[in-house]
C-alpha cells in the first residue's frame, strides 16, 4: 500500500488534497462541496453528453466505475447527481478514503457507493462486473499513474464496459506528451479513442467508447450540454466553445 504523506490545505473557500507535495490531488469549494471544482473533473464527466439517454439524471448511466478517489469529488457529483447510478470506487490508499470521508463530505458506503481498497489494476483483472461509464483518475505523489496508463489496464476497462459504455481519463502531467498515452489507450479501444484539448491547468482529458459509434456536431454537443445544465447543474458549454475555437473536431463533429 502506498506510504505518501496526505496534506490538506486551504484557500479562499476551496479546501485542497495533497499528497506530501505541491500537487493539488483534489479540492472542494466548502460552501458547494457537491460542485466539481477543478476544470478537468467538469471535463471527465462530459461523457455525459455522448450518449443522448444519459441526459438526465433519472436516465444517467446506471453503473459508474470511478478508478482513483482522490478527494472524492467526481464519486459526489455522480452519487448526488446521478440519481440513479451505482457507483463503485477502487482507491488503492486506504488514508486517501479516510480523508475524503472526514475532509471532503465523501457519503458512506449504502447500496448506491461501494468504496474498494484495492489496485485499481488488479481489480479490473479480476472484476467480473459491467460498467456503463468508467472514470480513471489515479495519480501518486509525483503525478505519476504507473500500470493505470497501459495498453493491458485499458483493455480490462473496455471488458468491462456496456454495449454503450464510455471512458475518460485524466492524463494530468502529460498534457506536452499526451500522444504515447492515448495511442495505448486507441490500441485499446480499437482507435475509438480521442483526447480534448488541454484545459487551463494542463490536464488532457480523453474518452474512449465502446458499442454504437458516437457522432456529434457542436450544435448537437451544444445543446446537449444545455440539457444536462438544465439537470445536474453541470455547465459543460465552456468545454464545447473550447472544442469549436480549437478546431480539434475535424468538420466541427465529435466522432468516436
Amino acid at each position: 500500500m502506498p506510504s505518501h504523506e496526505i496534506d490538506i490545505s486551504e484557500e479562499s473557500g476551496v479546501r485542497y488534497l495533497h499528497f506530501g507535495s505541491a500537487w493539488v490531488q483534489g479540492a472542494m469549494r466548502i460552501r458547494r462541496p457537491i460542485d466539481l471544482e477543478l476544470a478537468y473533473t467538469r471535463e471527465m464527466m462530459a461523457g455525459l453528453l455522448m450518449r443522448e439517454d444519459w441526459l438526465s439524471s433519472a436516465a444517467s448511466p446506471y453503473r459508474i466505475l470511478l478508478v482513483g478517489l482522490g478527494a472524492g469529488s467526481l464519486t459526489k457529483f455522480c452519487y448526488w447527481k446521478l440519481s440513479n447510478a451505482h457507483c463503485t470506487v477502487v482507491e488503492i490508499n486506504p488514508a486517501v478514503w479516510a480523508a475524503a470521508r472526514h475532509y471532503f463530505k465523501l457519503p458512506a458506503d449504502d447500496a448506491r457507493l461501494t468504496v474498494n481498497i484495492a489496485d485499481g489494476v488488479e481489480f479490473l483483472r479480476s472484476d467480473s462486473g459491467t460498467y456503463d461509464y468508467i472514470l480513471v483518475d489515479g495519480y501518486d505523489q509525483d503525478a505519476k499513474v504507473g500500470q493505470l496508463d497501459s495498453v493491458a489496464f485499458y483493455e480490462s476497462c473496455r471488458a468491462r464496459l456496456s454495449l454503450q459504455g464510455v471512458l475518460s481519463a485524466n492524463m494530468f502531467g502529460r498534457s506536452r506528451h499526451y500522444e504515447p498515452s492515448l495511442k495505448r489507450l486507441a490500441t485499446a479501444f480499437g482507435q475509438r479513442a480521442l483526447a480534448f484539448p488541454s484545459c487551463d491547468s494542463g490536464n488532457v482529458v480523453a474518452f474512449a467508447a465502446h458499442g454504437d459509434t458516437i457522432e456529434l456536431s457542436l450544435v448537437e454537443l451544444r445543446q446537449r450540454a444545455v440539457s444536462l445544465k438544465a439537470a445536474t447543474g453541470l455547465d459543460l458549454r465552456p468545454t464545447v466553445t473550447r472544442l469549436e475555437q480549437s478546431h480539434s473536431l475535424p468538420g466541427g463533429v465529435l466522432r468516436l
